[in-house]
């Protein structure tokens, strides 16, 4: 990856739809010059998917949740992945081994969706952050 790539994959984290045209007028090079790098970068691997940022609640919150040791993280973190309002699923390191970004309705359906993952064998605590402000990377 160069410059240029890097240039074109800051303006898809900002926004995945902005067309080929602007994105090439913003970089200083041609559409088909954007077209194909973004189709290099698929194939490649680098982008691995083109997603839609929610907030379609009121609450946006992290919920850390940490597991017993002999847990597959793997199998909790994807069946956290298919509950809804949850927008993403780390597995990750430090005192938690996963992360819930949740956009839930209100602070009842937050809390329903904390004593669900609560409930699971699996799941020895959780700790719930809300997230009070959110900006883009430039």
């Amino acid at each position: 990856m160069d410059d240029l790539d890097h240039r074109i994959l800051g303006i898809l984290r900002r926004d995945s739809r902005t067309p080929y045209t602007e994105i090439a007028e913003q970089v200083g090079t041609s559409e088909g010059t954007v077209r194909n790098r973004v189709e290099r970068l698929v194939e490649d691997g680098v982008i691995e998917r083109f997603t839609v940022a929610t907030r379609t609640g009121n609450v946006k919150a992290m919920v850390e949740v940490s597991v017993a040791v002999d847990v597959d993280t793997f199998a909790v973190t994807n069946e956290m992945a298919d509950w809804p309002d949850v927008d993403f699923v780390w597995q990750v390191s430090g005192e938690e081994d996963i992360v819930m970004v949740v956009d839930a309705a209100d602070t009842t359906a937050l809390n329903d969706l904390i004593t669900r993952a609560r409930e699971l064998d699996e799941v020895v605590s959780t700790k719930t952050r809300l997230i009070l402000n959110e900006e883009l990377g430039r």
